[in-house]
C-alpha cells in the first residue's frame, strides 16, 4: 500500500509541476504578446489552453485515483488536497492568459497610451509573483511563498492606479474608449494571476507548515495565533 501511494504522488508531482510549466509559459507568452503586439503569439497563447485542459483533468483523476485506492495521512494528504485546489488555481490562470491574448487580437495593437499606464511594471511584477509561487511550491520553500503573499498587495495598488489612469484617458476622447477598455480588461485580469498566485502560496504554507492561513496571513505572520471559536 505505501509503495503504491508512493508512485501515484511521484505520477501526481509530475504532473502538477508539468502543469505550472504550462501555465507559467501562457502567462510570460500572454505578456509578450501585448508587449509586442504579436497577434501570432497571442493565438498560440489561445491554442496552448488545451494542453493545459488536458493536464487539468489528468491531475483530478489522479488525485481521485490515490483517495480509493490508498489512505494518505498527514503530510501526503495535505499535498494531495492541495494539489487539487492548487491545480484549480493553475487553470484559471491558463484561462486568464487567454482572456489577455483575446483583448489583443481585439484591439489588434495596444495603444499609444500604454505607457502612460503602470501596466509594463504590472505586467513584471505578477510574473514574477507566479514565478515564486510554482518555485516555491516545486522547491518546498514556504518562505519563498511569503513573498508572493506580500506582493498581492502592490498588485493590488497598482490595478487601482491603472483604473483612475485609464479613466482619465478615456475621459479625454471618446477615440480613446475601445484602447481604454481593453487595458482596463487586462489589469484587472493581471490582478486576478496575482491573486491566484497568492492561492498557491497559500497552499505551499498548508502541505510544508500545516497551517491553513486563507485570509488570516498578516495576523498568522506577525501574531501570536491560536485557535478561536
Amino acid at each position: 500500500m505505501e509503495r503504491l501511494l508512493d508512485e501515484h504522488l511521484e505520477k501526481l508531482k509530475t504532473r502538477v509541476i508539468k502543469m505550472c510549466s504550462l501555465v507559467d509559459e501562457q502567462v510570460q507568452l500572454a505578456c509578450k504578446a501585448i508587449e509586442e503586439d504579436n497577434l501570432e503569439l497571442a493565438k498560440y497563447v489561445i491554442e496552448q489552453d488545451k494542453k493545459v485542459d488536458k493536464f487539468d483533468l489528468k491531475i483530478d483523476k489522479i488525485c481521485q485515483k490515490i483517495f480509493a485506492l490508498t489512505q494518505p495521512v498527514a503530510m501526503d494528504l495535505r499535498l494531495i488536497m492541495s494539489s487539487m485546489t492548487l491545480n484549480t488555481d493553475l487553470e484559471r490562470i491558463g484561462d486568464i492568459a487567454v482572456n489577455i491574448a483575446e483583448n489583443l487580437l481585439l484591439i489588434q495593437k495596444k495603444p499609444d497610451f500604454y505607457y502612460q499606464t503602470k501596466l509594463p511594471e504590472m505586467f513584471e511584477k505578477t510574473k514574477l509573483m507566479l514565478k515564486n509561487a510554482i518555485d516555491a511550491y516545486i522547491n518546498a520553500n514556504p518562505e519563498l511563498a511569503k513573498t508572493v503573499i506580500f506582493d498581492d498587495k502592490e498588485v493590488d495598488k497598482i490595478n487601482s492606479e491603472n483604473h483612475s489612469i485609464l479613466k482619465g484617458i478615456m475621459k479625454q476622447s471618446p477615440n480613446n474608449i475601445e484602447g481604454g477598455v481593453a487595458l482596463l480588461v487586462i489589469s484587472r485580469e493581471l490582478e486576478r494571476i496575482a491573486d491566484h498566485s497568492t492561492n498557491i502560496a497559500e497552499d505551499v504554507f498548508f502541505i510544508y507548515e500545516a497551517q491553513m492561513i486563507k485570509h488570516k496571513y498578516e495576523k498568522f505572520f506577525f501574531e501570536d495565533t491560536s485557535d478561536e471559536d
